[in-house]
């Protein structure tokens, strides 16, 4: 039975307050004819947030509470589709009903989550051969502002082998959002992508709810025994609209302004990713701002304690050191035998060739081996370091293998006697 209420106490910015009962925490409620959500609790002081802003809202308007969460359609018919951050059809498509499932619901149960094993391919060489992305792992993408993460993301989401792509945009600019759309659709992959974009022109409050729509339907689909990978842009954005919204609440802000549980709000929500034993996976990929290139920042520093490494884009590329993926042992031991041994050397003499680097801007004299190390260098970062190269793991071993002969004798590069034998390319074999 609905309850409505007739008597508003104040309204403060998008926040009404009004007296109720037997009101929960996240409970939908219609102020006049627009959409609120329940964002705190004092008694029987309930404050609301309106989706759509307060302005024209008055103290006599009615208060409709619907006794129920946020909640959102899931069927195979959400493919292809794109949502606004309260699951409103963006694309000018019917709106679904059919099978409403609550949304923000609790992490997985651990008892029935399972080792990750599986890679996910994704046709890039710093991540399949350096920094393997594996199945129910949850990493970000620390970045900076200008930084082309919107363009990996959608790099990804084209040539992830997966079954289902879920898009969750927040704060996004309307370009970066026909972008988002445009790629996937000229790339073939809308059909089984779902998008849930908020822009910067749209509601705050809908910022935050982009997670937990795409998260629930990505629950649904994994269930059902899909692969699927939620793709988030920007958790910085979400992290800064749970700070506006902590402020109109007069919460008492913690580190730069933050609510003090900012933590547990990413780690609710990155915690979704998930091998699930006899059905499918969730893995969660989500781009991180850092204001001022800072990872001490509040948003980098809490979600460096939640996640199991992390992809950092600098100057174009995915760094290889500041990059890890804890987890790129459980299987890139089982790709090609000589993957780690590959990875682990070239990633070594990568590092030689910055040294090298160092030595020649410092003007000091450079040896045979440093003039190997520059040659080394160069080929590496437009080989295998330069994000519009695109091939699959097999062919960027191999091309590894080829950097690493036109540059070094097989005695240079530290790599194992019985490996240098397999693998070593043969110089006097007709292309």
């Amino acid at each position: 039975m609905q309850k409505v209420y007739t008597k508003i106490e104040s309204i403060v910015g998008n926040v009404v307050t009004v007296r109720a009962e037997d009101v929960r925490l996240g409970d939908l409620a219609l102020v006049g004819d627009s959409y609120a959500t329940v964002i705190k609790l004092d008694n029987d002081i309930v404050s609301l947030q309106v989706f759509a802003g307060a302005q024209g809202v008055g103290t006599r308007d009615t208060i409709r509470f619907l006794g129920r969460p946020m909640m959102v359609s899931f069927s195979e018919n959400l493919l292809g589709r794109i949502f606004d951050g309260t699951g409103v059809p963006r694309d000018g498509r019917p709106a679904l009903t059919e099978n409403m499932i609550e949304i923000g619901g609790p992490s997985f149960n651990p008892s029935k989550r399972i080792m990750p094993k599986n890679m996910i391919r994704t046709g890039i060489p710093m991540i399949d051969v350096f920094n393997t992305l594996v199945e129910s792992q949850k990493l970000p993408i620390f970045s900076i502002s200008g930084e082309p993460y919107n363009a990996l993301l959608s790099r990804i989401a084209l040539q992830a082998e997966v079954d289902v792509i879920i898009l969750g945009g927040m704060g996004l600019k309307y370009d970066d959002y026909l972008t988002f759309r445009d790629t996937l659709e000229k790339g073939g992959a809308m059909s089984h992508t779902v998008m849930f974009v908020h822009t910067a022109s749209d509601p705050i409050v809908e910022c935050t709810l982009v997670p937990d729509m795409s998260l629930a339907v990505a629950e649904q689909f994994a269930l059902q025994g899909k692969k699927v990978l939620v793709l988030l842009t920007d958790m910085t954005n979400y992290a800064d609209a749970l700070k506006e919204m902590a402020i109109t609440m007069e919460q008492v802000p913690s580190n730069r302004g933050y609510p003090g549980d900012l933590y547990s709000n990413l780690a609710a929500r990155y915690e979704k990713a998930v091998d699930i034993e006899g059905a499918g996976s969730i893995t969660v990929l989500g781009v991180t701002t850092m204001p001022g290139d800072d990872v001490t920042h509040p948003v980098p520093d809490n979600t460096g304690y939640i996640t199991e490494g992390q992809y950092y884009l600098k100057d174009g590329h995915i760094e290889p050191f500041g990059s890890l993926s804890r987890l790129k042992q459980n299987v890139n031991g089982k790709t090609r035998n000589d993957h780690r041994a590959l990875m682990d050397g070239m990633i070594r003499l990568y590092s030689q060739y910055k040294e090298a680097l160092e030595k020649k801007s410092m003007g000091f004299l450079m040896s045979d081996w440093d003039m190997k190390l520059l040659k080394y260098g160069e080929l590496f970062e437009s080989g295998l370091m330069d994000l519009s190269v695109n091939i699959p793991l097999e062919d960027a071993l191999d091309l590894g293998w080829k950097i690493l002969a036109d540059c070094f004798e097989p005695n240079e590069t530290g790599l194992k006697t019985d490996l240098l034998k397999e693998r070593w390319p043969d110089k006097t074999a007709v292309m």
